[in-house]
Formats: C-alpha cells, sequence, structure tokens
C-alpha cells in the first residue's frame, strides 16, 4: 500500500524529525497539531529556543538530515549568507 501525502502536511514531517522552520532554524519537531490545519512545534537545535511553530502548509518547512544540521551549527553565518543569496533574510 503507498502512502498518500497529507496536502497539509505535504513534506509529512513527524514528532522526532528535524525540519527547518520559517525562521531558517533546524528545529527538532517535538508536537504535531492537527486541530486547525497542520501545525508544528518543536525546539531550535541552535540556540534551544522554544516553542517555535510553523504551519506545515503556508510556511513551507523542509525535512533536514543531522548531518545538515551539525554544518549549520558549525557555520551559522555562512549558512545566513547562503540564504540571503536565495533571496531570504
Amino acid at each position: 500500500m503507498s502512502e498518500t501525502p497529507d496536502p497539509c502536511n505535504p513534506n509529512s514531517i513527524q514528532v522526532g524529525d528535524i525540519y527547518e522552520d520559517c525562521s531558517f532554524h533546524p528545529v527538532l519537531c517535538t508536537a504535531v497539531d492537527e486541530v486547525a490545519g497542520i501545525v508544528l512545534s518543536g525546539v531550535s537545535l541552535i540556540d534551544g529556543s522554544f516553542p517555535r511553530s510553523c504551519d506545515a502548509l503556508r510556511c513551507g518547512p523542509i525535512r533536514i538530515r543531522v548531518e545538515d544540521v551539525m554544518t549549520i551549527k558549525q557555520d551559522l553565518e555562512g549558512y545566513s549568507r547562503q540564504l540571503r543569496g536565495r533571496g531570504n533574510t
């Protein structure tokens, strides 16, 4: 049986996954609230801030790998420059 993606959570982010939120922080997902759409909540793996929440559909969070988090953590300034180069602030 093939799994069909949820249109409200196109990247199928679940508790325990790591995702990049709309503020470009790598976040460990600690909760998925499905009452009013799909709201992801978690803790930043950069500075420990929480709760960090994103709408799974409107914010466009993307799942990222642990290796990516380590690279970001080692050179946050470089990562920020890369984002600015993509047109993000």
